[in-house]
């Protein structure tokens, strides 16, 4: 497919985030990769609710501005696709519940991923990635003890970041992360985050490992 299909499927997947609340005003970026050296990016300082495909801006992996003005913080991505041979997409969004768990237990490495089963069985683990600021170098090398191995994180007291082979999977991932955090906000407010029993999750981690390494 060309450069002109994937901003426009970019285009859509900003469109969602933002019905979704977890984009507001010039939050958030998305790139693709659409060759070993090029990658596509939202451009900055731009509502990404009325962003256009000719909006977009390309960066080759070493970070060279070849055409419009790409993300201030695309060396998060570039970072992602330096460390993840299979990604393809990366969607850093602004998701409200799952950054309030950051700020809410800054002493959580991970959310709990033995209260659900959805989150071993679609994503495996829900890692919160230490503070960067943001615009910072800093922004890509706390994400490396993180990768290849996941997918799906929260980006701490900032926003959180997902990677796919495809821009589906990346936006999937964020929209699971919301979710889930919802869910585990909701539990908590009611009563109190249980755990599913240890065989149990020792079953659910044995089928994610047959399901593969995607996002659901």
């Amino acid at each position: 497919m060309s450069r002109e299909v994937f901003s426009k499927q970019i285009v859509e997947i900003c469109k969602r985030l933002n019905i979704k609340n977890m984009l507001a005003a010039a939050d958030g970026n998305i790139s693709f990769r659409l060759s070993d050296k090029e990658i596509l990016f939202t451009p900055t300082g731009k509502n990404k609710a009325h962003i256009t495909p000719e909006d977009m801006a390309i960066v080759t992996l070493d970070n060279r501005v070849i055409s419009g003005k790409p993300s201030g913080e695309r060396l998060m991505h570039l970072e992602v696709y330096k460390q993840c041979i299979k990604a393809k997409a990366v969607v850093h969004a602004h998701p409200p519940t799952a950054i309030a768990w950051s700020v809410a237990k800054p002493d959580w490495k991970e959310l709990p991923a033995e209260c659900l089963s959805e989150v071993i069985l679609a994503v495996g683990r829900l890692p919160i990635a230490p503070y960067a600021r943001p615009g910072t170098e800093n922004m890509g090398t706390v994400l490396r003890e993180f990768l290849p191995d996941c997918r799906v994180m929260i980006l701490a007291r900032h926003g959180a970041l997902s990677w796919g082979e495809d821009l589906e999977e990346a936006y999937n991932g964020m929209e699971r992360l919301e979710h889930i955090s919802q869910i585990l906000k909701s539990a908590h407010e009611i009563g109190a985050l249980t755990k599913l029993p240890a065989e149990e999750i020792a079953v659910l981690k044995e089928m994610r490992k047959s399901i593969g390494e995607r996002s659901l």
